[in-house]
């Protein structure tokens, strides 16, 4: 899966929980919960949905790494090489 791939993977995931932003104007080193003024538990379900959508073990200690459009591109690249 490439960058392109997982970035609209994500954006589709993020419009399930906040329907109403427009994400394609995120800025992508915007903290995602401020954001889009999401909660602890949309964020959860965000991080969820990600792991069933990929297929990728996400340890509860990796969530600060989603914080951001580009912090979860990043991981994800890394997390889908192997």
């Amino acid at each position: 899966m490439n960058e392109a791939e997982i970035r609209e993977a994500l954006w589709q995931e993020l419009g399930n929980i906040a329907p109403e932003m427009d994400l394609r104007q995120l800025d992508p080193s915007a903290n995602l919960r401020e954001a889009l003024d999401i909660d602890s538990m949309d964020f959860l379900n965000f991080v969820t949905a990600i792991h069933r959508r990929l297929g990728v073990d996400i340890p509860e200690l990796d969530y600060p790494k989603l914080g951001t459009l580009d912090g979860a591109v990043n991981y994800l690249k890394v997390k889908l090489r192997r």
